[in-house]
């Protein structure tokens, strides 16, 4: 037990984490605000009684696309088409939602599962655009982003656009085609799906030959190569299910309030940026990547109340994520810190 928190407060993470936060305080001190007043509005407005219910909203979506990213990452993939993937996936649950002749309850779970398809579908897509074409997968998987968003803000502009609305957005959906709620709070049965999903990622990547091809190949594609893992289906199985993840949160953003697809309501929070940097302050670990999401919820939604508390700017916290990313990747570029790796590795 020792040795795990000795090795815990020597991890690259921690010491990450712990920089963010002092020079996060010195930049407070140079705004003349107190860093301790700051730092504790943070806390409170995140995780008191006023902001535990905005916190575990916001971890539904952050925590989804953090999944969503890790899965590919865990074996050096990159997946940078999260926003298209998620509004693919919101839009096509608002379309099923709105015209299945289904029962409420059957209606739901037909909109979360073409969600989850379409975002699969289209992430597939990007994988595909690697495996035959050679357009790497970070590029294909960016592109294909903006003609999914644009195609989607169409559809809520004009085929979809509620009658008489001056805003961007599709008409609400039928009485009883939504995610219930806990209690009258905005936390959603979605939190349940994506806390599901994290768990089947855990089970997966420990418990599973395909998680341990999976780690090999993060580690080494090289040898993964030698050993078998067929590298071409392997990108194609762990986009199709990050893909499926995106659009699951997209699903999850439509059939929760306001019960309808927004245009620019999925992106504009930047729910697959910082989803991506809780993967990867995590190392696409899966324990670490829903302790990480949850971090940076509780930075999210905390920083408003450090705003409205000691008038310093939310983007603060948005420092403070760049920060901590920035010492990671200095750490584990270390040489020292390069050889325990791979001696953690054999």
């Amino acid at each position: 037990m020792n040795d795990r928190i000795s090795g815990a407060l020597r991890s690259p993470v921690t010491f990450s984490v712990l920089a963010g936060v002092v020079i996060g305080a010195l930049f407070l001190v140079g705004t003349g605000a107190d860093p301790v007043t700051a730092y504790e509005a943070v806390l409170t407005g995140a995780l008191g009684a006023d902001g535990i219910g905005s916190t575990l909203t916001t971890t539904t979506s952050v925590l989804g696309m953090a999944l969503a990213l890790a899965i590919p990452l865990r074996a050096r993939l990159i997946n940078l088409g999260g926003d298209g993937q998620m509004v693919l996936g919101g839009i096509t649950a608002a379309v099923t939602g709105l015209y299945a002749p289904l029962p409420a309850p059957l209606s739901v779970a037909l909109a979360l599962l073409a969600g989850m398809a379409a975002g699969a579908a289209y992430a597939a897509l990007a994988a595909l655009c690697e495996n035959h074409l050679g357009v790497p997968l970070l590029v294909s998987s960016l592109l294909l982003s903006y003609p999914a968003v644009s195609l989607a803000s169409y559809l809520a502009r004009y085929p979809l656009k509620e009658p008489g609305s001056s805003l961007p957005q599709t008409r609400t959906l039928p009485d009883g085609v939504e995610l219930p709620a806990f209690g009258d709070s905005t936390v959603t049965v979605g939190l349940v799906l994506v806390v599901l999903a994290a768990a089947a990622y855990w089970f997966t990547d420990r418990r599973t030959a395909i998680g341990y091809e999976i780690r090999m190949t993060g580690l080494n594609a090289r040898f993964s190569a030698y050993a078998g893992v067929e590298r071409r289906g392997l990108t194609l199985k762990l986009m199709s299910v990050s893909g499926a993840l995106a659009g699951l949160v997209g699903a999850i953003g439509v059939l929760s309030f306001p019960y309808r697809f927004v245009d620019g309501s999925l992106t504009a929070p930047g729910y697959t940026w910082t989803g991506l940097t809780a993967a990867l302050l995590a190392m696409a670990a899966p324990v670490g990547t829903v302790v990480s999401a949850f971090f940076f919820a509780v930075l999210q939604v905390g920083g408003l109340a450090m705003e409205r508390t000691t008038e310093v700017p939310r983007e603060l916290t948005q420092v403070l994520q760049a920060i901590v990313i920035v010492f990671l990747a200095a750490r584990l570029r270390l040489p020292g810190r390069r050889l325990n790796r791979r001696k953690e590795a054999v």
